[in-house]
């Protein structure tokens, strides 16, 4: 190694993420093709699921989910918007698109509320994780992607790995948010009733926080449908694929297309998590009082 020059500093970084990397995709080759296998295989199923039906059915069933969950003028936009989807021929993607997300944001989720309860029970690992999210939020997007393609190629699988990293930190910090937020005089009557700390977290402290977490989700989602769209750069294909294709040949109409259709989607999985936060037993008795 060659001597350091305070004057003219060199630090070799990069070499250094290149070496950790190759051994990591060395040691623990298992656990990529495990990952590779889950994330792959949960994709799959789910855009099997969401394609197999015709598209009519598939509409009015999404219409249906729209209104159980928000409201009759979100499943009206909801049949016109993805009737529009079917019209300019980015059905399939817009399957793909949003089995793409359904996936991350569930893997997402799974790993951001716990690690959100724990940030919220222990001050020691708030303090940890704090930094972590910061660097994963500031982060570019498209930084992701360069790992991911050395772990698992290209696909939808690096596509979902770099959109669960990148959505995932709103997760974390909304859950520790709003769990912090309940008052400390609740769960002191809680624990005064003689209820354990798993009831006074599940019964007393979740259903307070949840609308604050159910915003969390929304981000979540939000992060999760711009990086899938960017995942198109890796060969994730859906509506990410169509845009990029319209970059790489100035494809006003296909752009166009495809971005509508990113759009129909943003909206309904906004509207959809905006009404399940509204039907959350705390935001229905603030409604009522």
């Amino acid at each position: 190694m060659g001597s350091f020059n305070f004057l003219s500093p060199r630090i070799p970084l990069g070499s250094w993420i290149e070496s950790f990397f190759n051994w990591f995709q060395q040691a623990f080759d298992w656990l990529i093709s495990f990952v590779n296998f889950v994330v792959g295989g949960m994709y799959n199923g789910l855009e099997a699921v969401l394609g197999a039906p015709l598209y009519l059915i598939m509409i009015v069933i999404l219409a249906a989910i729209a209104w159980l969950c928000a409201s009759w003028k979100v499943a009206v936009f909801t049949l016109i918007g993805f009737y529009i989807i079917r019209a300019v021929d980015q059905w399939d993607n817009a399957m793909q698109t949003l089995s793409l997300v359904i996936v991350a944001v569930v893997i997402a989720l799974i790993i951001a509320i716990p690690l959100g309860i724990w940030a919220a029970k222990s001050k020691k690992f708030s303090a940890i994780i704090k930094p972590i999210l910061d660097f994963m939020q500031t982060m570019p997007s498209l930084a992701y992607f360069v790992p991911v393609i050395v772990l698992f190629g290209i696909g939808q699988v690096p596509g979902a790995i770099a959109t669960i990293i990148f959505a995932l930190p709103p997760g974390v910090r909304f859950t520790e948010l709003g769990i912090r937020q309940v008052d400390t005089e609740t769960v002191e009557a809680g624990a005064a009733f003689g209820a354990s700390p798993g009831h006074i977290l599940t019964r007393i402290q979740i259903p307070l926080a949840m609308p604050t977490i159910m915003a969390g989700v929304n981000q979540v989602i939000m992060l999760a449908l711009s990086m899938v769209v960017l995942s198109g750069m890796v060969g994730a294909g859906a509506l990410g694929g169509e845009v990029v294709a319209a970059l790489s040949q100035v494809d006003i109409g296909l752009g166009m297309e495809a971005g509508v259709a990113v759009v129909v989607v943003a909206v309904f999985l906004d509207r959809i998590t905006s009404g399940l936060a509204n039907r959350t037993p705390l935001a229905r008795a603030q409604r009522a009082s």
